[in-house]
């Protein structure tokens, strides 16, 4: 019996214990790349959540002081060049990444945050397309700038406070969601079984 125990030991592994390995490497790989999304869809909103907020906190209480005619030419200005990839890698990088990690969630324990994330991210991105967007437009149209100023400011200024306050609870629920992700890829790895010994 001894000499049994002995030589099944020294086996090499077989089909099974090679397809055990195999999948425990699939699944370590697949959950780095989930982790690896999760947090670049977290950085991204937090980004895009903090360029609303400078608008919010500085930007426009500074431009405030100003007249008409300098409020309306950097705002101008401001629009213009925030058109620019860097910016856009951030704003639709946001959504079209949490929409990614949303995906690989299903299922787990963490997909609430991860959802709830998405859901306000995408919650701002609406109201800078539907508001903040043409307000910008009709301030580069309007002639006069007394009149351009009137029509923008107020409104622009609210509606930026939404979606400061959207993207921020976005990047709260990423963030929530991207701490339980690691508990569970600790608890996993935990109650992993153990490789077999050649």
């Amino acid at each position: 019996m001894r000499v049994r125990v002995s030589a099944m030991s020294g086996a090499g592994p077989g089909p099974l214990t090679e397809g055990m390995t195999e999948n425990r490497t699939e699944n370590r790989t697949a959950g780095n790349a989930t982790g690896w999304v999760l947090g670049a869809a977290t950085v991204a909103t937090g980004l895009i959540a903090g360029a609303f907020y400078v608008f919010a906190c500085a930007v426009m209480p500074g431009l405030a002081r100003s007249d008409d005619r300098v409020f309306v030419e950097v705002m101008r200005n401001i629009n213009d060049v925030i058109q620019n990839p860097v910016f856009f890698l951030g704003f639709m990088g946001a959504p079209a990444l949490s929409a990614v990690s949303a995906w690989q969630a299903r299922g787990r324990p963490y997909r609430g945050w991860v959802w709830a994330g998405l859901a306000a991210y995408a919650l701002a991105f609406l109201v800078t397309v539907a508001f903040n967007i043409p307000l910008n437009d009709d301030l580069a149209r309007t002639a006069d700038v007394g009149v351009a100023r009137e029509r923008f400011e107020d409104a622009w200024v609210g509606w930026n406070v939404v979606r400061a306050v959207l993207s921020t609870v976005a990047v709260g629920c990423l963030g929530r969601g991207l701490m339980l992700y690691g508990a569970y890829r600790h608890r996993s790895v935990q109650v992993s079984p153990p490789r077999p010994t050649p």
